[in-house]
């Protein structure tokens, strides 16, 4: 090669290394809340982390562990998260105004949540339920609406309907059984089995096993990065949903992250492994019969007088995900 070959190669390669370098080094800040920290599904954000998910589609996510759908809300009202991870039931909240849509289904009928219960033996079968007082996380979230279902299904009302009583974090709602305060509270699967593993509770339910059609899960976006970076949404999507198939594909990574997040026992979260893997989303496509059953819903939180116009809760413009 002759000089002249060698020096242009040489200017070809610095130009090539100053236009991909930037590209490649800065990396989009986002932030994105999920409603509670116990929760083997959301520890999907964590394992993208570790596996590098996110850096692969040029992200850079602080994670933010609220106290219930509400928070999650209004860490999007105000502008502090640009993506949010809650229920289903969430939803509602945009048809009152909270600026954001949901723009992907994350997980299907609730099989990763269980209704807990003391070890006193007052407790003994699901009938003895009837007329008793359940921790959840907030009124209007997933845990308060799954003990309202729950009575609808085994036709209780008035004094026999099971009564939720909001009490935020699940620290607040075990002391408050172990007292007396309370009958049980409905969890995340592996945090109630960690309870039991260590002979404070005793998983008496699994949600799952009780509603065929909903989403326990959803992903919200604020009307801003939704309206002003389309192509955000879109990557922040993809790294999410590769996330998920490489959780189902890797158990090993899934549940030593798991673990780690939510400091349970790797094997309490083994035991919820399946059911929560069953229940994720590949896509974040829309069931229709579990939009339905999720604007029934909100009417029977009372977090509207009528079922929305589905419009104001989601879009579709996003899913489904390929990748």
């Amino acid at each position: 090669m002759t000089k002249f070959g060698m020096l242009f190669r040489a200017a070809a390669t610095v130009v090539t290394i100053t236009a991909v370098a930037p590209a490649a080094w800065a990396l989009d800040k986002i932030d994105v809340g999920k409603a509670v920290v116990t929760s083997f599904a959301f520890a999907t954000l964590e394992v993208g982390q570790t596996a590098g998910t996110w850096k692969e589609e040029g992200l850079d996510i602080t994670i933010h562990a609220f106290r219930g759908d509400a928070q999650v809300q209004q860490a999007l009202t105000a502008g502090t998260i640009q993506f949010g991870l809650g229920s289903g039931p969430g939803m509602g909240f945009m048809a009152k105004g909270v600026p954001a849509k949901a723009v992907a289904a994350f997980a299907g009928p609730p099989g990763n949540m269980a209704l807990l219960v003391g070890t006193d033996g007052r407790i003994k079968t699901v009938d003895d339920l009837a007329g008793k007082k359940i921790g959840v996380t907030t009124a209007g979230s997933l845990t308060y609406w799954l003990v309202e279902e729950m009575s609808r299904q085994k036709g209780w009302t008035g004094a026999k309907a099971m009564h939720p009583i909001p009490m935020g974090a699940m620290r607040t709602r075990l002391a408050a059984m172990k007292t007396g305060d309370i009958d049980g509270t409905v969890n995340d699967s592996a945090a109630a089995y960690d309870v039991e593993e260590n002979g404070a509770g005793k998983v008496i339910l699994s949600f799952g096993d009780l509603v065929k059609h909903f989403y326990t899960h959803v992903v919200f976006a604020s009307n801003k990065t939704i309206e002003s970076n389309p192509d955000l949404v879109k990557r922040f999507l993809r790294g999410l949903f590769k996330t998920v198939a490489r959780m189902k594909q890797d158990k090993a990574l899934a549940v030593r992250v798991g673990a780690d997040v939510m400091k349970v026992r790797p094997s309490v979260v083994e035991k919820t492994y399946k059911a929560t893997m069953d229940m994720l989303s590949d896509d974040g496509h829309w069931d229709q019969a579990s939009i339905e059953v999720i604007r029934r819903s909100l009417v029977e939180l009372k977090i509207l007088d009528k079922e929305p116009d589905p419009k104001l809760m989601y879009t579709d413009k996003f899913v489904p995900v390929r990748f």
